[in-house]
Order: C-alpha cells, then sequence, then structure tokens
C-alpha cells in the first residue's frame, strides 16, 4: 500500500509542471477571451496603454447572431458548415475509394500511394496558391478544353458570385430542429439492427415528434430575434472546397489504407468462401470494423475545416465576401478593425462549434473505458 501511494505521489509530481502550463496557457487563455468577449474593448482607444473595458454581458454575440453589423459573421458561419460537410463526404469518401483500390494490390502501389498522399505535405499557403492559378477565371481549367478545339469554360470559380440552397436566416430555429429531427431519425435507422424496440423509442420516436411538431408549430418559433436575410451555398467556395478535399484525401486514405492491412486475411478468405463479392466484402466486413478510424477521421476533418484560415487566405484573399469564414472574420475583426471584444466573441463560437465535435466523443470514450 505504500508503494503504490508513493507511486501515485511521484507521479502526481511528474505531471504537476505539465498541469499548470496547460491551465495557464490553455484554459486561462480561454477564460480570458471569454472575458474579453463580454467587454466593449474596441474601437480608437483600443490600443492604449491600459485599455478601458466595460462589461456588456452577452451584447457581442447578440450583435453577431441578430445585429445588423454581423450579417457578414453569419454568411461566414454558413459557408464554414459548407465547407465542413463537403470536407468530410468529399476527404472521407474519396480516401476510402483510393485505400480499396490500393488494398487490391496494384502494381506501382507504393508509387501511387507517395502519390496520394503528397499532397498532405503541402502547407496551405502553398496548395492555396497553386490552386488560385489553376482556377484563375481566365486561364487553369477554364482553358483546358480549347486543347480539343472546343470553347472554354466561363465559369468564375473563386470570384463567382451565385449561390444556391439558399434559406432565410429567420427560419434558424425550424431548421435546425429538423436537422435534429433527422439526425435523431437517422441514428434510429442505424440503431435497428441491434436493439429494435429500444431505437424506436430512444431515437425514432422523439425524431418524428420533433419533427412533425416543427412542421405544425413552426410559425410559433421566435422568428423575431433573427433579421430577415438570405444567406446560401456561395458558388465561389466549391475552388475552396476542391483544394481542401485533394489535400486530405490522401491522408484518409492512409488511415483507411493501415486499418484494412491490419484486417487479417483469415477473416478475408472466410467472407470470400462463405460467398461474399469483393463489394460485399467491404460494405459488410471491412468498413465497419474500420469504424474507430471513421470516428477519428471526422473528429479531425471537422477541427480543420474550423480552421481553413491559410488556404482561403491564399485563394481568394482576405476581402472575398463570398468565400469567408469565422476563422478569417476573426483575424480580420479583431487584428483590422481592432474591435478585440467582438474578435473574442467569434473566437468562443468557434471554440463551442469545435466542442460540439470533440466533446461526444471523448464522453462515449470515458464510457466505454469504464465499462471495459
Amino acid at each position: 500500500m505504500r508503494e503504490a501511494s508513493r507511486d501515485k505521489y511521484k507521479a502526481f509530481l511528474t505531471l504537476l509542471p505539465s498541469m499548470i502550463l496547460i491551465a495557464v496557457f490553455v484554459y486561462g487563455f480561454i477564460g480570458d477571451t471569454i472575458w474579453t468577449s463580454m467587454t466593449d474593448w474596441g474601437g480608437s482607444g483600443s490600443l492604449a496603454f491600459h485599455p478601458q473595458k466595460n462589461f456588456v454581458g452577452l451584447d457581442n454575440y447578440i450583435e453577431l447572431f441578430t445585429g445588423f453589423l454581423g450579417s457578414g459573421f453569419r454568411q461566414d458561419l454558413v459557408n464554414a458548415v459548407y465547407y465542413s460537410v463537403m470536407l468530410l463526404v468529399g476527404a472521407i469518401g474519396l480516401g476510402m475509394f483510393i485505400a480499396i483500390l490500393l488494398d487490391q494490390k496494384p502494381k506501382g502501389e507504393d508509387i501511387l500511394r507517395t502519390i496520394f498522399l503528397y499532397p498532405m505535405a503541402l502547407s496551405f499557403i502553398v496548395s492555396g496558391t497553386i490552386w488560385r492559378w489553376l482556377l484563375a477565371p481566365q486561364g487553369g481549367v477554364n482553358i483546358l478544353p480549347t486543347y480539343l478545339g472546343l470553347d472554354p469554360l466561363s465559369f468564375d470559380w473563386l470570384s463567382s458570385t451565385g449561390a444556391i440552397l439558399e434559406f432565410n436566416w429567420q427560419n434558424l430555429f425550424a431548421i435546425l430542429l429538423f436537422l435534429l429531427t433527422f439526425v435523431l431519425i437517422l441514428v434510429g435507422l442505424y440503431k435497428l439492427k441491434g436493439n429494435t424496440s429500444r431505437a424506436i423509442k430512444r431515437w425514432l420516436v422523439p425524431g418524428i415528434a420533433l419533427g412533425a411538431a416543427t412542421w405544425l408549430l413552426g410559425d410559433f418559433l421566435p422568428d423575431a430575434l433573427f433579421m430577415e436575410e438570405t444567406h446560401g451555398f456561395n458558388m465561389a467556395t466549391l475552388g475552396i472546397i476542391m483544394a481542401t478535399i485533394w489535400q486530405y484525401s490522401g491522408y484518409t486514405m492512409a488511415l483507411y489504407l493501415a486499418g484494412f492491412n491490419g484486417i487479417s486475411q483469415d477473416l478475408r478468405d472466410a467472407a470470400m468462401l462463405d460467398g461474399a463479392s469483393e463489394v460485399g466484402y467491404y460494405c459488410h466486413v471491412a468498413i465497419p470494423m474500420l469504424k474507430p478510424i471513421t470516428i477519428s477521421a471526422v473528429i479531425i476533418l471537422s477541427h480543420i475545416s474550423l480552421k481553413m484560415f491559410d488556404l482561403i487566405f491564399a485563394m481568394t484573399g482576405p476581402d472575398n465576401a463570398e468565400t469567408g469564414h469565422p476563422a478569417l472574420n476573426m483575424y480580420l475583426t479583431t487584428f483590422r478593425a481592432n474591435d478585440f471584444a467582438a474578435g473574442a466573441a467569434i473566437a468562443i463560437v468557434l471554440f463551442l462549434v469545435a466542442a460540439t465535435f470533440i466533446v461526444p466523443y471523448l464522453v462515449s470514450q470515458y464510457r466505454h473505458r469504464r465499462r471495459g
């Protein structure tokens, strides 16, 4: 017992410096940012040696989501959602497809794996500059058809001002509730394979009830809290999404290829003897076994999508409103407009969005370890 307590004491002393540094330089700074976001630090006197800071509560957050001057941030937030969703779908889907092809052991597998993984070695600034040249309206991919005697393409790419999938910001509550309904029903359908009654009671019934209530009582939601303005998917963001998928599909390919190589060959042979085709093996055996890799890829890519500052800055510059991002908006608000309180509020919003990805994963991992 004495040796055990002594080991715990030594372990605590060993970890204490790291705990202090993390407490001060991570959580301490997060706390200071939260406090700054609730002040009025900004304006002409913001760079004074002792700037005046007055507590204003949640006024900066209210301005971001409901005020007239926050419309740019709201469009950037919508852009961030599209960036995240399309990066996840594109990079994971393409990376998994390439990994499946390389898992067939083609000739030159090592060379192909290096080629697909190479974009990951480039910085966002380098790849952004390359893609900006490729997507130039008067050159790049637009003039490729001319080599075949055809007319050049006329798509504006990064300078496009068109938008699709537009919605009214006043309907935000209803949209969020419908998305929650979709998630509940989707999870319920997935859980049906395990415990059917539990899936129906815990997921499907609440999802259907929430969707019906939102559809029938949607007019009673507090629309007046939000500005009446239109937001949507800006076509100028397509080039940035393509560049990001190109850069990170090799990373997900490496993750899945390592997972496929870790599956026992005996399991694959047994599946083939039972009559499984190549498609059936990957759909029903290999890919379900790599669920932890998929979860890890989703979390990592979600964080990357929230930090797409340098790629957007390199491809379209800081002043292209169609391709904006909250991270870029935070930089411009803080260091160009010297509105440190509003910039801190944007940083906290990004922090909370990132937490929605990582906290559920950490909770599930903690519960899994306790059960183990």
